[in-house]
């Protein structure tokens, strides 16, 4: 049986918004490559104790304030690592390699490009993505009044917005996406359906993904996909969960957490349930179903990259 370990690591910025990444010194597993700073919790130690000794051991900062970011679980040939990974919002002291090891700072924008660990790759994710996550409502036949409703709800800027158009031809989704991408100026688009049609739209219109309705989840290539792509999922439960990981999705939706009044009488997951498969889930995860904007903070404590929904956004 391979061993089995867990490890803590954070993600420290500097006052450029550059995040800090560590190399393995010689000898180590994985030697060379880069990760972000962090080491083996100790027996009994919390999460946050094992960060902030980590952190001061390795770097020689003091962690003052730091939240849960997202929990990884990867398998080596040789090792299993359960990966905890927490923001550090604010640290005292300049980092240094303490123990010899090489440290570099990097645009977050540019860690695709990283030679990192395999095992923190989805934190690359959690960290590119926001944590609002908007879908539109069925479009009527008034395109400039669907584009005024996503004008509005996109203004704020730093979101993800969803273009769900079900039953439109592809020559009226294209038009749709056209007009989405052209008024969500602060936002990235990603276009819901069949990826056989939508990759191509997306591809056309400067839309910056696809979202996968979960029976199409595994029927796309990430090889295929130009660097960049967002590819979103829709979940259920932990099996879909981890489909959609071993597809390369970069993130998924679950739900619905809460009833909704479009789903009278539904099944929900509640907060618990859901809390407990975003801990088992390898990519970010957005709440889905009865949840508001005010649900943001409570979904960032629970593990979730944030919360996503028609009616939160559009009303």
């Amino acid at each position: 049986m391979a061993e089995q370990i867990h490890v803590v690591a954070g993600v420290l910025y500097d006052a450029d918004g550059r995040v800090l990444l560590a190399q393995r010194l010689p000898g180590k597993h994985m030697a060379g490559r880069w990760e972000f700073p962090g080491g083996k919790l100790q027996s009994c130690e919390s999460p946050s104790a094992g960060l902030a000794r980590e952190l001061l051991e390795e770097l020689g900062v003091t962690v003052k304030q730091s939240t849960a970011l997202i929990r990884v679980r990867h398998a080596y040939p040789e090792r299993e690592v359960l990966l905890d990974v927490w923001r550090v919002a604010d640290y005292a002291g300049q980092p240094v390699g303490a123990e010899g090891q090489a440290l570099r700072w990097i645009h977050v924008s540019e860690l695709h490009d990283a030679d990192l660990l395999e095992a923190d790759k989805p934190i690359v994710d959690a960290l590119n993505l926001p944590d609002r996550y908007a879908i539109t409502p069925t479009p009527g036949d008034d395109l400039a009044a669907f584009s005024s409703q996503i004008a509005r709800v996109t203004a704020a800027g730093d979101c993800l917005l969803q273009l769900r158009a079900p039953r439109v031809d592809s020559r009226r989704l294209h038009e749709l996406a056209v007009a989405a991408v052209q008024v969500a100026r602060g936002c990235s688009v990603l276009i819901n359906g069949d990826p056989r049609v939508t990759i191509p739209i997306a591809l056309a219109t400067g839309a910056r993904g696809i979202h996968l309705p979960y029976r199409y989840v595994g029927q796309i290539s990430r090889q295929a996909i130009p660097a960049g792509f967002l590819v979103g999922a829709s979940c259920h439960n932990l099996a879909e969960l981890e489909a959609a990981s071993d597809s390369g999705a970069n993130f998924a939706v679950l739900g619905p957490v809460l009833p909704t009044p479009s789903h009278p009488g539904a099944t929900t997951l509640g907060w618990d349930d859901y809390a407990a498969l975003v801990d088992r889930a390898n990519l970010p995860v957005y709440a889905l179903g009865g949840v508001e904007l005010a649900d943001i903070e409570l979904a960032r404590t629970l593990g979730s990259q944030g919360v996503a929904g028609i009616r939160a956004f559009f009303g």
